[in-house]
């Protein structure tokens, strides 16, 4: 891939178990909509926020986002690892011209480029090991201009957090309504810290609060960088 490191070998045991997480849990995963996020208040969150032209939606899970994204979109794709959460989100956006893509974004290279690539509470599942190449990533996808737009949950997050402890990339529990117990990665990222990361890795970013618990960010990759 043209501007992006060489990865020595796949991703590890992190990403599969994060990704048979959210196959499990594809049957239940709107249900933390209306438990544990105030999704009418977060969706306000992107009316100031940059949207719009052929946009890369990445994680899309069962459409949630995906569906106020159409909206404001020339066009639209949507990125999932899981085929479980794929079916969910094709039966919510039936009647629209989405183009659906299952690939695990870590070992997959765009065959187009967007003005806009969307992820909302993904970014705290790319483990710190992994956060150049996935940015490096974000920029082949993005035309010249294009920007990336985020949401995701704010370092306020880890009092309900069940972190595993002594592992090489930080991860947390997650049991389903079943009884399963599973295992993601959770790293929850300073604002100020986040920012300052970012824009060592070229690019002009932006990161704000919307609520105690949420946060959003607008990054663009630095002309020359």
């Amino acid at each position: 891939m043209t501007g992006t490191k060489e990865r020595q070998g796949g991703p590890g045991d992190w990403s599969r178990g994060q990704i048979a997480y959210y196959q499990a849990r594809a049957g239940e995963y709107d249900a933390t909509y209306g438990t544990r996020m105030d999704m009418p208040r977060l969706a306000k969150g992107l009316d100031s926020l940059p949207i719009g032209g052929d946009v890369l939606e990445i994680a899309c899970g069962t459409g949630q986002w995906t569906q106020l994204l159409s909206h404001r979109a020339r066009s639209l794709t949507a990125l999932d690892a899981a085929p479980e959460m794929l079916r969910r989100v094709r039966d919510r956006m039936r009647g629209t011209e989405t183009r659906f893509i299952e690939a695990d974004v870590f070992d997959w290279e765009p065959d187009c480029q967007y003005d806009t690539v969307f992820f909302a509470f993904w970014l705290s599942h790319v483990p710190p090991i992994e956060m150049e190449r996935f940015w490096d990533l974000l920029k082949w996808a993005l035309v010249p201009g294009g920007h990336v737009v985020f949401l995701d949950d704010s370092p306020a997050k880890a009092e309900i957090e069940d972190r595993v402890e002594m592992t090489p990339v930080p991860t947390v529990h997650r049991t389903l309504s079943d009884g399963s117990r599973h295992v993601a990665v959770k790293v929850l990222r300073d604002p100020t810290e986040l920012t300052s990361q970012l824009n060592g890795l070229g690019w002009d970013t932006s990161v704000e609060a919307i609520d105690p618990f949420h946060l959003t960010g607008v990054a663009r990759p630095r002309e020359g960088a």
